[in-house]
């Protein structure tokens, strides 16, 4: 087995292997809630980057918007706020349906007429109207300055779909999905699999390395690496279980045809506090719960370091990173939290009920919420309840306000710190629970957005970062790293994910010479 980084450049060729014509299948462990963007801000994503088309995305090695479905995009004031996107002439649906300025403004509209709950029109806070003065020309007027705006065009959340199938105000739910992208969705059934084939009408940058792609969704780590093992997968990404990982490191001899690639991840994971509960509503229990917790702790012994500690939203890698949390808390410490609660006149142990769902994260889940029940039920200052739930009713339960402390985590948008701290605030936001704080909503994030390069706004983001640790209503466990498998005959994973680390599926093939 090779291990490699996934910035290396590195491949394993084979001299012979399966048919060229045959779907390279890949296997991970987050399936798509749903098939329609306008009714997701989640993994859905994954799938939906190979099947539609966004104005602007990421070519491989790009960390910025470049035009996709547009031939040029640019702000055309001083101020950032009138966007124009000049889209390339002759596009269509995979359906033979035009793709025009038309399409694209219908897209955007019904994201917000939709306005699903949690959904994604919590990253159109800026926009006020949409304009398609002619059929190559989309003109998008925003509300105040925001910088950000491309990175926002460039998530698979903006995808472009075709107004004859997909109605204005409600969700498309029949199971189809039409878009432009490089892939048509050939069939799909939830929870087990969706066929990709190569799109014969897409005109984008995706140049296409196979033909087709199976995506195959498993319910655990060890069944997916049981499956890339008897050769009935490829690949694997998404949810390799840290077991799976050390093993595939190991480079025993029956995986010696496996590669394995490495690189740098800017997932993480995190709890969130119900501001209107009796006890998390109180900034001392949260604050204390913070100063409990052993975050390298849970990234030994539930993880085997193959995850990294995590002490503020933004994480290692994004310009505008901090170690807040353990600036303001330090080392985990039992006498300063007993101290936090008593100064707020709270001497009994505080009941907590800690929600996590049961297939969305990966198989450590269930063992990281045991670990952070051992943690503070030792402390003696709290008392913990665990509950979990499949991902499905989960999302409906944390949206409705049911739970009182829940873990989420968080594939980024773009990368860029905006996307780690303001998708979690202000009235309507990702997590379905408002949070008002307008030292971040009105100040420090409008200030932020006025500047276009984004390594001149660090203090910005520094400073949003500080009022996030004073509230801790958010308190960051762990930063993922990313890991994909391959059999030996696949190259391009090293190539494969885009800045968000969403697989890029066009860049896979098999190698059949030395």
């Amino acid at each position: 087995m090779s291990l490699c980084l996934l910035s290396a450049g590195c491949g394993v060729l084979s001299p012979d292997g399966p048919d060229q014509d045959e779907p390279i299948v890949v296997g991970t462990t987050s399936a798509p809630s749903t098939l329609d963007p306008a009714a997701s801000w989640d993994g859905s994503w994954e799938l939906f980057r190979n099947v539609y088309q966004t104005l602007l995305s990421y070519p491989n090695g790009a960390t910025t918007p470049r035009p996709d479905a547009a031939r040029s995009c640019a702000f055309t004031d001083s101020s950032n706020q009138v966007y124009r996107c000049e889209l390339r002439g002759g596009l269509t649906f995979s359906d033979g349906d035009p793709l025009d300025a038309a399409a694209v403004k219908y897209s955007i509209d019904r994201i917000r007429d939709i306005d699903v709950d949690g959904g994604p029109a919590g990253l159109l806070g800026s926009l006020d109207r949409v304009q398609a003065p002619s059929e190559h020309e989309v003109v998008f007027h925003l509300n105040k300055p925001d910088a950000t705006f491309p990175f926002v065009l460039a998530t698979p959340a903006m995808s472009i779909v075709d107004p004859d199938t997909y109605p204005a105000r409600a969700v498309r739910r029949d199971g189809e999905a039409v878009g432009s992208g490089p892939y048509a969705l050939k069939s799909f059934a939830e929870g087990e699999r969706a066929e990709l084939v190569r799109n014969d009408r897409y005109d984008g940058f995706a140049e296409r390395r196979n033909d087709a792609v199976t995506i195959e969704y498993f319910d655990s780590s060890q069944d997916m690496v049981q499956a890339l093992r008897a050769g009935r997968i490829q690949v694997t990404f998404r949810g390799l279980a840290a077991n799976d990982v050390i093993d595939l490191e190991s480079g025993t001899a029956e995986e010696e045809d496996l590669q394995l690639f490495e690189g740098t991840g800017a997932d993480i994971s995190y709890l969130v506090f119900d501001p209107d509960d009796p006890w998390t509503g109180r900034k001392a229990v949260r604050r204390a719960v913070a100063q409990v917790i052993d975050r390298a702790a849970i990234a030994h012994d539930v993880y085997r370091d193959t995850v990294d500690p995590l002490y503020s939203m933004v994480p290692q890698g994004v310009v505008g990173h901090t170690t807040g949390f353990f600036d303001e808390f330090g080392d985990p410490s039992v006498g300063k939290a007993r101290t936090i609660l008593t100064r707020a006149g709270i001497d009994e142990p505080v009941p907590l009920t800690l929600w996590y769902t049961t297939d969305r994260y990966g198989s450590e889940t269930a063992r990281e919420f045991k670990v952070l029940e051992r943690q503070l039920e030792a402390s003696g200052l709290f008392t913990v309840t665990l509950r979990s739930r499949p991902w499905k009713t989960y999302v409906a339960g944390y949206q409705k306000g049911e739970y009182q402390v829940f873990g989420r985590g968080w594939f980024p948008d773009f990368p860029d710190a905006e996307n780690f701290i303001a998708p979690f605030v202000g009235e309507q936001n990702a997590l379905g629970t408002p949070y008002a704080v307008p030292a971040i909503t009105d100040e420090l994030l409008p200030r932020s957005r006025r500047e276009s390069d984004r390594a001149e706004v660090v203090a910005e983001f520094e400073a949003a970062q500080r009022v996030l640790v004073d509230d801790a209503r958010l308190l960051p466990l762990w930063q993922g790293r990313q890991y994909v498998a391959t059999s030996e005959d696949i190259s391009g994973a090293e190539r494969a994910l885009d800045p968000s680390t969403i697989m890029m599926m066009w860049e896979l093939h098999r190698k059949t010479s030395w």
